[in-house]
């Protein structure tokens, strides 16, 4: 469905993405290290959506259920940090439909070619069943750590970045890296890279020992 799509725009679009998943890290890590402890700031969760939207096409221009299958359950995960935030609230009305709309549009466009999708992910010579078993593991255990996140943050009725989550961070990285080399896909590799070192910053800064507070 999407054969025509040049190389160099499937590769824009994902590094697109890992910019702004870069610029999450980058900035929580920086308002950590001037707290003296995880926090989670309204950015982290801003930069998340939109990073989110852009490596789910990604993913499909791909052909990569492993890459696809993160985005679903994280992406209203971070909108639900949104609204924890009070960002929610000040949206257009427009936009409050829109946002949540594009996983299900997302999703019927899979549906419309399920077959050649199936074909393609789960049959695809090119991709063994065994590595996309472990690639979609990685993947999975990655969004699992905002699942995590969610419970823990919702039981406290406001937004944290818990110890238990840079674990689980950590875990789910590093198996994404290794399916990345194996797949020689650039964007995964850098785009896990930096953050891989952010996660073990996290929890060296104590995010179990005082409960994180919020910066805006």
């Amino acid at each position: 469905m999407f054969d025509n799509i040049p190389t160099w725009l499937t590769l824009t679009l994902g590094f697109s993405a890992q910019v702004f998943f870069g610029l999450r890290t980058a900035l929580q890590w920086l308002k950590s290290e001037m707290a003296h402890k995880s926090v989670s700031p309204v950015s982290y969760w801003i930069f998340s959506v939109i990073g989110a939207c852009l490596m789910f096409i990604y993913g499909v221009l791909r052909n990569d259920f492993s890459i696809i299958l993160g985005q679903f359950i994280a992406y209203f995960i971070y909108l639900w940090n949104l609204n924890a935030n009070g960002i929610w609230s000040r949206m257009k009305t427009l936009t409050k439909i829109l946002l949540p709309a594009l996983p299900f549009v997302a999703a019927l466009l899979l549906l419309k070619d399920a077959q050649e999708y199936s074909q393609n992910f789960f049959r695809n010579s090119e991709i063994p069943l065994w590595l996309v078993v472990f690639g979609s593991t990685g993947q999975l255990m990655f969004t699992l750590r905002f699942v995590y996140q969610f419970i823990y943050s919702h039981r406290r009725h406001m937004s944290v970045l818990p110890a238990g989550f840079w674990i689980i961070s950590i875990v789910g990285s590093g198996m994404i890296i290794i399916y990345g080399i194996i797949r020689l896909d650039p964007v995964l590799i850098l785009g896990q890279v930096f953050g891989f070192v952010v996660y073990i910053r996290n929890l060296v800064l104590g995010t179990g020992k005082k409960e994180p507070s919020d910066a805006k």
